[in-house]
């Protein structure tokens, strides 16, 4: 099943430790983000958040790109974009990397 990234930087005026606001969106999502990715068919691998950068990295996997999407799409994640930037990657395990280079000519 494919594995996509999602990346989303914030500024630190934009911090939901500090910002009323950003927090009430962090608190809708963290409510709703294990139903709405049931609802695509979509598993959450991991998670991280880098403190100092005001960084998050998400990994999941999901049934296709426009799975991904669809959850990309619903209200509670669209709500981020007033607070945060985000981009998406599609990525490969490095045992499918390993697989891929075995077969390289």
């Amino acid at each position: 099943m494919p594995i996509f990234l999602g990346i989303s930087r914030r500024s630190p005026e934009n911090c939901p430790m500090f910002n009323e606001k950003a927090r009430k969106v962090w608190m809708e999502y963290l409510s709703k983000i294990d139903g709405i990715s049931k609802k695509h068919g979509v598993k959450m691998l991991g998670g991280w958040h880098v403190v100092s950068e005001h960084l998050n990295v998400g990994v999941v996997e999901a049934p296709s790109l426009e799975a991904f999407q669809k959850v990309s799409m619903e209200p509670e994640i669209m709500a981020f974009g007033a607070y945060e930037t985000s981009e998406a990657k599609s990525a490969v395990s490095m045992e499918e990397l390993g697989k891929m280079l075995r077969q390289a000519k």
